[in-house]
């Protein structure tokens, strides 16, 4: 039957679903566990529980367990948001840094500290927003041509709105020494002293774009196709593009407010899902990446711990030193 490959397809992938839910929580009670002064699990247990009321009951619940629900939602946004950039550009390289959104966020970000004097995250959250919806608005605005979105044109309007907004916020940092000691940590993306009430504000439009996110996957694969193919299947391609951007916006704009412009989390996790699972089905992929994307992000954040402890490098820093050697990789499989 033409439909019994795919279900089969899909039951297949609950295991590896299974799998990957349960080193997920490996990864989160690690999370809760290690860092400058590591914490028994049992102990860790009892804090959650409300049984423990000492110091390192209050490491885990005051600090390291924002800290990792951060690292899920954030994780699992940006995971999220680079399968969807793959899907409606139909470029495996793509991410959300293709449509200018890191850029757009740090821009807006400098600007704010440099303008209004702010100090704490949660006073310009809504200014990376502000600037990561901008840009990919922008990019867009760019790649239209006759009505419809040049995937070609999005990706490199995008590059290029990004090159731009890079030189502009260097040199407002320049400008200012203020600017450049308060955006410093910001920039390098870190999930360090994010308290839940930063993710709060962002958690409506996070929700939304994964609401959109999933319901546009059946539709992403048949623009895998082409477009003439697509709009044969009775696909109407500038919508799925437009609800797929407007995906994109709502996921990485919230990531990146939350926790800065973190890299390489969008590109990896949608090409460690087609790895494990042996599918391009974006019914398992865009899934799949509410799973892989945490668990990057996550990873990336304890080994940024214990590395140099009791120091620690923020997750920005590992998640580009690892995300470099996989880009590379990753070009040369595409030109093959």
């Amino acid at each position: 039957m033409p439909g019994a490959r795919p279900a089969t397809k899909t039951w297949r992938s609950i295991p590896l679903f299974t799998a990957g839910l349960c080193a997920l929580a490996v990864c989160a009670a690690l999370s809760l566990a290690l860092g400058a002064r590591s914490v028994p699990l049992s102990t860790v247990l009892d804090a959650l529980s409300g049984s423990a009321h000492g110091r390192d009951a209050i490491v885990v619940t005051g600090l390291r367990l924002p800290r990792t629900v951060v690292a899920l939602a954030v994780g699992a946004a940006l995971g999220v948001a680079g399968a969807v950039t793959q899907g409606i550009t139909r470029n495996p390289l793509a991410s959300p840094t293709t449509l200018g959104i890191n850029a757009g966020a740090s821009f807006a970000v400098v600007t704010a500290i440099f303008a209004l004097h702010l100090t704490r995250p949660v006073e310009y959250l809504w200014f990376a927003f502000a600037g990561a919806a901008g840009a990919a608005l922008f990019a867009q605005a760019l790649a239209r041509r006759a009505g419809d979105l040049d995937p070609v044109r999005l990706a490199l309007g995008g590059t290029v709105l990004q090159l731009v907004l890079v030189s502009w916020t260097s040199t407002v940092m320049l400008a200012s020494k203020r600017s450049l000691d308060e955006a410093r940590f910001w920039l390098a993306g870190s999930l360090a002293e994010r308290p839940l009430a930063v993710l709060y504000p962002v958690l409506p439009t996070l929700v939304l774009g994964l609401v959109v996110a999933l319901a546009i996957t059946p539709a992403l694969n048949a623009l895998a196709l082409g477009d003439d193919s697509a709009l044969a299947l009775g696909v109407p391609v500038s919508r799925i593009r437009a609800a797929g951007g407007l995906a994109v916006i709502l996921l990485a704009g919230s990531a990146v407010a939350v926790a800065g412009p973190l890299a390489f989390i969008g590109l990896a996790a949608p090409h460690l899902v087609r790895q494990l699972f042996r599918s391009s089905d974006h019914r398992i992929v865009v899934p799949g990446c509410l799973i892989a994307g945490p668990l990057l992000l996550l990873t990336a954040d304890i080994l940024g711990r214990v590395v140099i402890r009791p120091s620690e490098l923020q997750v920005g820093i590992l998640t580009a030193f690892l995300g470099a050697p996989l880009l590379a990789v990753l070009a040369r499989k595409v030109a093959r």
